[in-house]
């Protein structure tokens, strides 16, 4: 039996917001230890055979989930075949593919983040225990909440949308926590590399796309047409090889990943292989 937990972002979960909008269809639920029903918008139906074992309420930016905790059989995904891609993560663009192909970071990231400095200062103004500073502090809680939502609703329609057209898809082994005590930690923690790799895993598993991560080193300093390290410092944004090969630097990066990926090119640092775990 497979395990998934309402806390994850799992296909095989369920939760339900008292303040969703966009849910269609209402219903009540019972919770043990609450006395009474109490009234729910599931926004998706709870999957065929699924044994529900715990049912946990909470609470979050002013709004109440119940999140179930269920069982499943195992169900493996035979592998597909298809195309393959490398993907290198950024900060100028959050992703680039060795299709040649570049997703910027949200517009409204930058927006977020002087809104949040801004409720931060109104909080600081605001005096001790008063009834102000509460309610304050209660707008800086949903705001965050509100942009934690956007970041993961984006980062699951991008994993998904590269699950579907592809089957096979190298990434870099990037030790994300090393990185976030950096001179660049505040954009490494807002692009978030981590969640879109625990994303693009679990759904790849179920879909029966492998998921493969390699060595990071010099990925960005390699030519991929003939493996020659080209030095760059993140200021140079594009690649130029004495051997002709001219591209973007983070397209260039994204096709030694997927080199390395397959064992072919200027190198190869396969490090593992993505395989089914518990939600």
């Amino acid at each position: 039996m497979r395990c998934a937990s309402g806390s994850t972002a799992a296909s095989s979960t369920r939760s339900a917001s008292s303040s969703d909008r966009s849910a269609t269809t209402a219903a009540r639920a019972s919770p043990a230890g609450v006395p009474g029903e109490i009234k729910v918008k599931w926004h998706r139906d709870l999957p065929a055979f699924a044994e529900v074992g715990a049912a946990v309420l909470s609470r979050s930016g002013g709004n109440w989930f119940v999140c179930f905790q269920i069982a499943l059989p195992d169900q493996e995904a035979p592998p597909r075949d298809g195309a393959a891609v490398g993907i290198d993560v950024g900060l100028t663009a959050l992703i680039a593919t060795s299709d040649g192909e570049t997703v910027a970071t949200p517009p409204w990231t930058k927006h977020a983040a002087k809104k949040q400095h801004r409720l931060q200062r109104a909080l600081a103004r605001c005096k001790q225990g008063s009834r102000r500073r509460l309610k304050a502090k209660q707008r800086l809680a949903r705001h965050n909440a509100h942009t934690a939502n956007q970041r993961r609703d984006f980062l699951h329609k991008l994993s998904r949308s590269l699950v579907e057209r592809y089957a096979v898809i190298a990434l870099e082994d990037l030790d994300v926590a090393r990185l976030a005590r950096s001179m660049l930690a505040k954009a490494v923690h807002n692009a978030t590399w981590d969640h879109l790799r625990a994303f693009l895993e679990y759904k790849a598993a179920s879909a029966g796309v492998r998921v493969e991560v390699v060595d990071p080193h010099g990925t960005s300093q390699t030519c991929p047409q003939c493996g020659v390290g080209v030095a760059k410092t993140l200021n140079d944004r594009s690649h130029t090889c004495p051997c002709g090969c001219v591209m973007d630097r983070d397209v260039a990066a994204a096709t030694v990943i997927l080199q390395r990926a397959q064992a072919m090119g200027p190198g190869h640092g396969l490090r593992s292989l993505s395989e089914r775990t518990a939600a």
